[in-house]
């Protein structure tokens, strides 16, 4: 299988701070990859330069063959995109919004109404095709955006946090359709997601933190880093309790985000165990396989479901400094 995304040494500074720090990554063809990490870590940087809007300071992007620096109209002909944020005109009807695209895109005539009826029968919005945006709750805005994004065929579909602010309902329908994607459509998905278990339908994922990619592989591949069984303990004294575990016990423990994270290979085994040494110290247990959060957790010491962590605003900052000096010069 080839690969259809290319990533060579990328770099983006702005002024003073360095978004993008040196990634090299590639996404084989037809499949999905996952490219995670928290506000500020430099993915929307990075999805700005693969899909033209940004160039870098260094490095080299390529998408089926063409340089994203170089050839900028070639690149976004073979890409789709599904921003955060809605950008369906409201006040057109479904089938409208859809139309309008393929204007844009040079759909040939011949061949729109048949792309635009397959693409909201595959979403399951046909029979809301004659009705305005507006009337949409937001997982049909969401599933008429997927529609519009695949209308010119694109090589790779962008993603960017394509469930966030959706009931969970709605994200699990709207993944039905984005997980059929690849074989229906012939489109390699990149996707960024806040949510974890979503992340388990990649087939690779890239984890990026403060510019930097700290791992890559599928989601077994990852998940193997954190080792066996997990479990999270939360006690009266957890610098007392990390004492005790690791000197009684001879076992590994860190504190993050208040609570005691132990890797073990059995962990039914090991709880009492833990009970026993620490006594009325302990306030509450739990265990769990190890989830891509958990990889997070173990590389990064942070989860990655807040909106706001450190760094993140201070990028925002630069960025704006960066631009508005560049807008004087």
């Amino acid at each position: 299988m080839s690969s259809i995304i290319t990533v060579e040494n990328l770099t983006k500074k702005f002024g003073n701070i360095t978004a993008v720090d040196k990634i090299s990554f590639e996404v084989e063809e037809g499949t999905i990859f996952g490219f995670l990490g928290p506000n500020g870590a430099g993915k929307t940087t990075t999805i700005n330069i693969l899909c033209t809007l940004m160039s870098p300071t260094s490095g080299k992007a390529y998408i089926d063959g063409h340089d994203c620096m170089k050839e900028s109209s070639e690149v976004r002909n073979k890409i789709g995109i599904v921003f955060q944020d809605n950008t369906l005109d409201k006040e057109l009807t479904a089938y409208e919004n859809l139309l309008f695209h393929s204007y844009l895109y040079n759909v040939p005539k011949n061949e729109r109404k048949k792309r635009i009826d397959d693409a909201l029968n595959f979403v399951g919005l046909y029979e809301r095709k004659n009705d305005q945006a507006k009337k949409f709750s937001g997982g049909m805005k969401r599933r008429l955006e997927v529609a519009r994004s695949i209308i010119h065929q694109p090589k790779v579909l962008f993603l960017d946090e394509p469930t966030l602010g959706l009931d969970p309902q709605s994200r699990t329908n709207l993944w039905e359709f984005i997980s059929k994607l690849p074989e229906k459509n012939d489109v390699t998905i990149f996707m960024t997601t806040h949510y974890m278990e979503e992340a388990e339908i990649c087939n690779m994922i890239a984890i990026i933190d403060r510019g930097k990619l700290i791992a890559q592989g599928s989601p077994e591949e990852l998940k193997k880093m954190v080792g066996g069984d997990v479990i999270y303990l939360r006690t009266k004294n957890n610098e007392e309790a990390i004492h005790e575990i690791k000197n009684n016990l001879k076992l590994d423990a860190e504190e993050k985000n208040g609570e005691i994270f132990i890797s073990v290979h059995r962990g039914d085994a090991c709880i009492p165990k833990l009970i026993s040494s620490l006594a009325d110290m302990v306030i509450s247990v739990r265990l769990q396989r190890p989830t891509l959060n958990d990889v997070f957790l173990k590389l990064t010491g942070k989860a990655i479901r807040p909106e706001t962590v450190s760094g993140g605003d201070e990028i925002k900052d630069a960025i704006r400094s960066y631009r508005k000096k560049s807008d004087r010069g």
